[in-house]
């Protein structure tokens, strides 16, 4: 069964179909802006226009506007293909990327802010966090540090090894089917900023 993967959730627009396990087509462009005119045509790009029986789209953390579209879009196709869907962490994306040994994942979050999660052989080692820079660079000790703040955690704190990483989709076969899940609910890995008068 084909299966087509869906990342949205950070400056890169990135998608995937596999047949079972194998890589069949993938598109990555980094746009920073504009996921929304950019999903659907490159969906459209990949042999048979991308249609698949599975379908795996990004829940976040990460850009709120690219995470609702992603999953605008995986709902939409879901439905048209009669197609089961299926939702996975950003994070966990980034650390099926490096899928050996441990390693911390830092991305861009919010309000100048960091998100962080450390993982080994592609499962979490502990909770998503949405950490000022200093915090997050006092708090693990992981030596090892891929995502898109990478280098910046490891200059900040004067250690480790650091590997710049966009959320790419053609690692989804990696990905731990236990962080799977049904459920399509966004994670902003934040608290949200506006709050309901008391």
């Amino acid at each position: 069964m084909r299966m087509l993967t869906i990342e949205c959730a950070s400056e890169a627009c990135s998608i995937a179909l596999f047949e079972g396990d194998a890589l069949v087509a993938a598109r990555h462009e980094v746009l920073g802006r504009g996921h929304a005119e950019h999903l659907v045509p490159l969906i459209a790009s990949l042999p048979g226009k991308g249609r698949a029986g599975a379908i795996r789209v990004s829940l976040g953390p990460g850009s709120f506007t690219g995470v609702r579209i992603g999953l605008a879009a995986a709902r939409a196709l879901g439905l048209a293909w009669g197609a089961a869907v299926l939702g996975y962490p950003t994070l966990a994306l980034v650390a099926a990327q490096n899928p050996e040994g441990e390693a911390l994942v830092c991305m861009a979050g919010g309000h100048g802010q960091w998100f962080v999660q450390p993982f080994r052989g592609g499962l979490p080692q502990g909770p998503l966090a949405s950490l000022r820079p200093a915090d997050a660079a006092a708090g693990f000790g992981c030596e090892r540090v891929i995502g898109s703040r990478a280098q910046d955690l490891v200059s900040l704190r004067g250690y480790g090894t650091a590997s710049f990483m966009l959320p790419d989709a053609s690692a989804a076969s990696g990905l731990p089917k236990r962080l799977l899940t049904s459920s399509l609910a966004p994670l902003y890995g934040r608290p949200p900023d506006a709050r309901l008068p008391a």
